[in-house]
């Protein structure tokens, strides 16, 4: 006789930052739940660069969660600045960071620690990656996955990104390719191994910008440089480099930097390490879907977007922790609830994927540098 498939009342897939926001602010609450990941540990890979965590979004969502002190003590000092560089290597406008912006920088993976520690042990089970899930009536689901096993659950919430394996039970909407591909280095112990570079990028964010491509750079709190080469070019563009030999990789990326400042193409020349390709896509500008019993989407998996105006992690733990505010505040009535976050997320999330896509075509269009310029309100 085999055992019946575990019971889960409430289950997250995907232990990013929104699913972990969402669970914490359920703790707080007395609502327990299990979070589900692919990932065979915590550790099992670094989790990314900076993230600048805003005021009106990921502040209040750590808020919710009772962590913004906590996070303000893994805030980068410094990592607000901001330097805008032309492709002849000019500097066209630096801002200090004073301390009064309200956009702290911080490590990713620093931040997801801070959540992952604040919950219960147990409370994340590493190594499930989900392959589907399948309605079973009155609102249940079961979620499979790839190892053969199974959950069910009363509440099913898709907090698993870009891919999700649990938004085909309410979208048929897939993420497009915005016609943009980064190439992301690494300049290690910038200030004595790269100092011209260091230099170049400051303290914390750098933009150069030119018609269709440019670099993006940020200061880590190690001290390291990471840069985003970005261009706009074919979806298959990344298919033709070899990125697994690090000098043709450079190579190929340079090639379409000729006539480019010597400063800036060595971002990527003297880049330490492997280089990462990623294609930008984004799920249909104002993606929703009808009331589905028993479950519903947050971030990437609801309003996957462009990283252009910085707000996917952000929308990603407001979503988590307005989720849990609003079953906490609607006890025995799941469904309540989730009618109360649906009406808030959509519009939210729309409006942040059309500033995203505007940001993408300002940046990669015939004025990129200039538009930028005009956003900061220093051009001229």
């Amino acid at each position: 006789m085999t055992d019946p498939t575990p019971h889960h009342p409430l289950a997250i897939v995907g232990a990013g930052l929104g699913g972990l926001t969402l669970a914490r602010v359920l703790r707080l609450h007395g609502i327990a739940a299990t979070v589900f990941d692919l990932e065979p540990s915590p550790a099992a890979r670094t989790q990314g660069g900076m993230l600048d965590i805003h005021g009106d979004s990921g502040q209040r969502a750590l808020r919710a969660a009772g962590l913004h002190d906590r996070f303000l003590d893994l805030v980068h000092p410094g990592g607000q600045a901001l330097r805008i560089v032309g492709p002849d290597g000019v500097v066209r406008l630096t801002e200090e960071d004073d301390g009064s912006g309200d956009r702290p920088e911080v490590d990713r993976g620093r931040l997801r620690d801070l959540l992952l520690d604040s919950l219960a042990p147990g409370t994340v089970q590493w190594g499930r990656k989900a392959s589907g899930a399948r309605p079973l009536g009155d609102g249940r689901h079961e979620v499979r996955f790839q190892d053969g096993s199974a959950v069910t659950t009363d509440l099913l919430i898709g907090a698993d990104g870009a891919w999700s394996r649990i938004r085909p039970l309410v979208s048929a909407a897939t993420p497009a390719y915005t016609g943009v591909s980064f190439v992301e280095t690494d300049l290690c112990e910038a200030d004595t191994r790269h100092p011209a570079a260091a230099a170049l990028v400051g303290g914390g964010f750098f933009f150069s910008l030119g018609e269709g491509r440019g670099f993006l750079a940020h200061r880590e709190s190690d001290g390291g440089l990471h840069v985003y080469t970005a261009l706009k070019v074919a979806e298959d563009w990344l298919d033709g480099i070899d990125l697994t030999d690090p000098a043709a990789g450079k190579e190929a990326v340079l090639a379409g930097f000729g006539g480019w400042h010597e400063s800036l193409r060595a971002l990527v020349a003297e880049a330490d390490g492997a280089l990462v390709g990623r294609r930008i896509h984004a799920l249909p500008i104002g993606h929703r879907w009808d009331r589905t019993p028993g479950m519903t989407l947050l971030g990437d998996a609801a309003h996957l977007m462009s990283p252009f105006a910085g707000e996917g992690a952000n929308l990603a733990m407001l979503d988590g922790a307005e989720l849990g505010l609003a079953l906490a505040a609607h006890p025995g009535d799941a469904e309540a609830a989730l009618r109360v976050y649906e009406e808030a997320l959509f519009p939210r999330g729309a409006a942040s994927a059309a500033e995203s896509a505007a940001s993408l075509t300002l940046m990669f269009g015939e004025r990129a540098l200039d538009g930028l310029l005009d956003l900061f309100g220093a051009a001229g």
